[in-house]
């Protein structure tokens, strides 16, 4: 009976582990229709907590002052920092306390969270948010285009 030599163990070893490396954020990655809904859009305005510049998306934390005075803790996602970053974000221009307007779109859960499609700075400059949206170049967010 043939024996496997101790190369190609170590190689399909090799190749095993190197799958299942890959694999993982292929599995944590989702699509936008997953769990956010194109059809709940979203305009948020508030005050940003804190902003997590992590792969594979970023996030912006901001609570939400509502109309009777309570507060709501949104998390926004956007696209991976590295895209960001090309589109002109830096982490001087979304400090932490800065006032922002959200446009995007409602987790399908209803839960405060949403996909963000644009943020617009104090100065009144809009920033692509940049996360999967709704795969349409030109949405329709809120009434605006």
């Amino acid at each position: 009976m043939p024996t496997l030599s101790a190369f190609t163990v170590t190689v399909a070893g090799s190749a095993l582990a190197g799958l299942i490396a890959t694999s993982a954020p292929l599995v944590a990655h989702h699509a936008f229709g997953a769990e956010f809904d194109a059809n709940r859009p979203v305009t948020l305005k508030g005050v940003i907590t804190r902003m997590e510049w992590v792969n594979p998306h970023s996030w912006i934390h901001i609570d939400v002052k509502n109309p009777d005075g309570t507060v709501q803790s949104w998390m926004i996602e956007c696209g991976p920092p590295g895209a960001l970053v090309r589109r002109g974000w830096s982490k001087a221009s979304v400090p932490s306390g800065l006032e922002i307007l959200v446009e995007g779109y409602q987790a399908k859960d209803g839960s405060l969270r949403a996909n963000g499609k644009d943020v617009v700075l104090p100065d009144g400059r809009r920033l692509f948010a940049g996360s999967s949206g709704t795969g349409a170049p030109y949405d329709d967010v809120a009434g605006k285009k």
